[in-house]
């Protein structure tokens, strides 16, 4: 069974599902086991697949670390925190790939929103 951390400390994914607005970014670190590199990629990429079908998907990219990590970092924009908690919590949506995550895997994931910051940025 894969394990989950919380990226920070004081605010759970958990909670921030309870946040209501839009669009939301989840960004989520995967680390595994490097002889798990390939199982990982095939549970993500049928979790993927069957995500991108839900209401509210809007993008979704996988990095890689690089010099032979097997640390990655999904990167999915949702249309609002409503739409990725239902796709989540939708047991049926996420079925196929539930089975085929490596014991391995930790997940870090949590969402956020764009910040603006003056002259630099905009939200």
């Amino acid at each position: 069974m894969p394990k989950f951390h919380e990226l920070d400390a004081r605010v759970a994914l958990a909670d921030q599902l309870n946040e209501e607005g839009g669009p939301v970014i989840l960004v989520n670190v995967l680390s595994v086991a490097p002889e798990d590199v390939d199982q990982l990629l095939l549970a993500w990429s049928t979790d993927a697949a069957a995500l991108k079908n839900q209401p509210g998907f809007i993008f979704t990219q996988l990095y890689r670390g690089i010099a032979g990590s097997s640390t990655f970092l999904n990167h999915a924009v949702w249309e609002s925190t409503d739409h990725y908690r239902a796709a989540r919590l939708d047991d049926s949506v996420r079925a196929a790939a539930r089975e085929l995550y490596p014991a391995s895997l930790v997940a870090t994931p949590h969402l956020f929103r764009a910040q603006a910051v003056p002259g630099i940025c905009v939200a």
